[in-house]
């Protein structure tokens, strides 16, 4: 006998493809936009057409990753979750793929080689100290 689950599973949201994030970076910094607004961003980088940028914006909404007001003539679209909840995401499948699950693999590789702004200094040490304060309260529990 199959056990019946207490709640509806929900699917997730498919997983971007780069041509879909690199449409999802341009929403998350215009706010709702049309189609040709779109376009003009992303189609002369990636050198796409109109009638592509247009497929894959429909292709996304079919999958859940936009939403799309219609009560205009030009439609709007807009990301159907948040920057961070996507990055979140997709940095999270990286990592476990890529690191085995590892965030400080991940970061040491991230930061070999590379200069870090000083506020990016004081922003990565403000995580840790939350972080090792966090680990402490766990352990006094």
């Amino acid at each position: 006998m199959t056990p019946v689950p207490s709640r509806p599973l929900i699917p997730p949201t498919p997983k971007p493809t780069e041509a879909e994030v690199g449409i999802l970076q341009v929403l998350w910094e215009l706010g709702p936009s049309s189609v040709k607004e779109v376009y003009a961003r992303v189609g002369l980088e990636r050198e796409l057409g109109y009638t592509a940028v247009l497929k894959l914006m429909q292709t996304m909404l079919d999958k859940g990753l936009l939403a799309r007001d219609e009560s205009e003539r030009a439609h709007r679209y807009w990301p159907a979750q948040a920057k961070s909840k996507t990055q979140k995401t997709l940095l999270g499948d990286f990592m476990d793929k890529v690191f085995a699950g590892s965030a400080g693999d991940l970061v040491q590789m991230a930061l070999q080689g590379r200069k870090l702004r000083p506020d990016e200094k004081a922003t990565l040490r403000e995580l840790l100290k939350e972080k090792t304060a966090d680990k402490s309260s766990e352990k006094s529990r």
